[in-house]
């Protein structure tokens, strides 16, 4: 097979790349720019193209295939060119759908949690043994890609994504995979610049729900209102099973799992953490894997990357990066820190970096979600906004969004780096919170390692 990508530097885009490489495809790419590490990673497999930009002359009819990243524009001179040579176009997850269409499919998807929920099935099957495709949006423990497509493995877990496919086909990448168990974590309104108004959001979901494989199972959240409205509205015919926080308790900084009267002790923590685990639990039942052995599997994992990943820890600090950006995200993750450990102080800093977040709109939906923090800070930049054509932010603006009188702003990241450094850090914890990366933040920089100002200045 000969299958080239338009906007190959994409982080799954890429993985779906090395995939394909793996499988003795030729595979050949395209994209204007190519950060790391993509651009490592495609080198390594000789697949990194010589020059950044787009080449129409690449596009040729012994191509069997084209895969268009959302990158990519309508009027991308490589798309127009495989139009004209009349050559197939596949969105990312059309593609994947069919290397995976004669396999049992489950699809995690949700406003927040997929990520975590996808790595923990897959973290369950691998100790377990058994053999599965994969597509996740993060790095995860102990695997070395994002993406793995076989022709043997009888299941497929994926992330599904709500995004949108590409320029071509506008319409969630979720709504391509057809599960036959489908995990719904959340629903709480993002992607406002496709979505914009909270019900078109929600009808992404409901959309999703009705993709759902005739006597297929639909695993829900029934502690979120609008998750169990979607599944009660649902057909008849599917296999509808809810979910709830499990029983667990917290002592000394360390959180355990009680499960049908057995204790066990976690590394991940949070409210939120468990209730991925339970979504996991019963989605690893339907592939055939008892409670038991899924909770056991469970005990040494410790996460996604950036999903409260810990940066840095000694007896009285710790410092967390999380991919937290949206209202529910950021309450969720300062809950479960300051749950944690409830006799430290808790600095939390989070990053203006999505279209939503940066919308002056959808801006006022951050109203108290940093409540809960000692000290909240949040950190954007214009130049930022520039790349996304919004318009200016002012500090005074994000204040009066949050609704915090304690919120800290900064928008020159050497200055946020500075304010941290001067802290004592002593019986406090630091918690990061982005899906960018402050601007190249260099984490040693801010790793707290000695007393120095007061935090309660």
């Amino acid at each position: 097979m000969n299958v080239h990508f338009i906007a190959i530097g994409g982080s799954v885009m890429h993985n779906l790349a090395l995939c394909l490489r793996l499988k003795n495809y030729n595979v050949s790419g395209s994209d204007d720019e190519i950060f790391e590490p993509a651009a490592s990673n495609l080198a390594q497999h000789g697949l990194l193209p010589e020059k950044t930009g787009w080449f129409p002359e690449k596009i040729t009819s012994s191509l069997d295939a084209v895969i268009l990243g959302m990158h990519a524009k309508d009027d991308n001179p490589e798309l127009l060119k495989a139009k004209e040579l009349g050559i197939p176009i596949y969105s990312f997850p059309a593609y994947v759908y069919e290397q995976i269409k004669n396999k049992k499919r489950v699809v995690v998807a949700g406003s927040h949690g997929k990520t975590t929920i996808t790595s923990m099935i897959l973290h369950a099957l691998k100790h377990l043994g058994k053999d599965f495709d994969y597509l996740v949006g993060s790095r995860i423990q102990d695997f070395d890609m994002m993406v793995s497509l076989t022709d043997k493995a009888p299941i497929a877990v994926l992330e599904g994504d709500e995004y949108l496919s590409s320029s071509q086909e506008k319409i969630s990448k979720f709504l391509f995979y057809k599960p036959h168990v489908a995990v719904i974590s959340g629903i709480a309104w993002d992607h406002v610049n496709v979505f914009p108004t909270f019900e078109e959001y929600v009808d992404q979901f409901r959309q999703f729900i009705a993709t759902i494989e005739k006597g297929g199972a639909l695993i829900y959240n029934a502690e979120d209102a609008i998750v169990k409205r979607l599944a009660d509205e649902a057909d008849k015919g599917l296999k509808k099973i809810p979910y709830s926080t499990p029983r667990y308790e917290i002592e000394n900084n360390k959180t355990t799992l009680h499960f049908d009267k057995v204790e066990y002790p976690l590394k991940i923590f949070g409210r939120h953490n468990l209730q991925n685990l339970e979504a996991a639990r019963l989605a690893c039942n339907q592939v055939g894997i008892p409670n038991e052995l899924f909770i056991k599997a469970m005990q040494p994992f410790t996460g996604a990357a950036k999903r409260l990943e810990t940066v840095f820890k000694n007896d009285s600090t710790a410092l967390f990066k999380d991919f937290a950006h949206s209202p529910s995200k950021l309450k969720a993750t300062i809950s479960a820190v300051k749950e944690q450990f409830p006799e430290r102080k808790l600095a939390a800093c989070m990053e203006l970096h999505t279209y939503s977040s940066l919308n002056p709109t959808f801006l006022q939906e951050y109203k108290g979600c940093m409540d809960e923090a000692d000290v909240p800070i949040v950190y954007y930049n214009q130049h930022t906004l520039q790349l996304k054509r919004l318009p200016e932010l002012s500090p005074e603006q994000v204040k009066t969004a949050f609704q915090n009188e304690h919120l800290l702003i900064f928008t020159e990241r050497d200055k946020l780096v500075e304010y941290l450094q001067s802290l004592d850090w002593k019986n406090v914890n630091l918690l990061m919170m982005s899906s960018g990366n402050f601007d190249g933040l260099d984490w040693e920089k801010i790793t707290p390692k000695s007393p120095g100002g007061d935090l309660n200045t």
